[in-house]
């Protein structure tokens, strides 16, 4: 049986403001997933895509800031 490490929480660097509270947090030290969350419910559920598919949604979101 393998152990997965515990998820290291991170939240954006956009987020710099800590007055703000409504962002996503991401774990990305697990082998095979990258883990999101909602800040303000860190016990609910998660979301787990490929690291491939969070690259995407990540390329996506810088290129659609204008």
């Amino acid at each position: 049986m393998h152990d997965e490490p515990t998820p290291a929480w991170f939240k954006s660097s956009y987020t710099a403001n800590h007055e703000v509270d409504c962002c996503v947090e991401v774990a990305v030290n697990q082998p095979s997933a990258v883990l999101i969350r909602d800040s303000k419910r860190p016990w609910g559920p998660r979301l787990a895509v490929s690291p491939s598919a969070f690259a995407s949604l990540v390329d996506f979101a810088r290129s659609s800031q204008s």
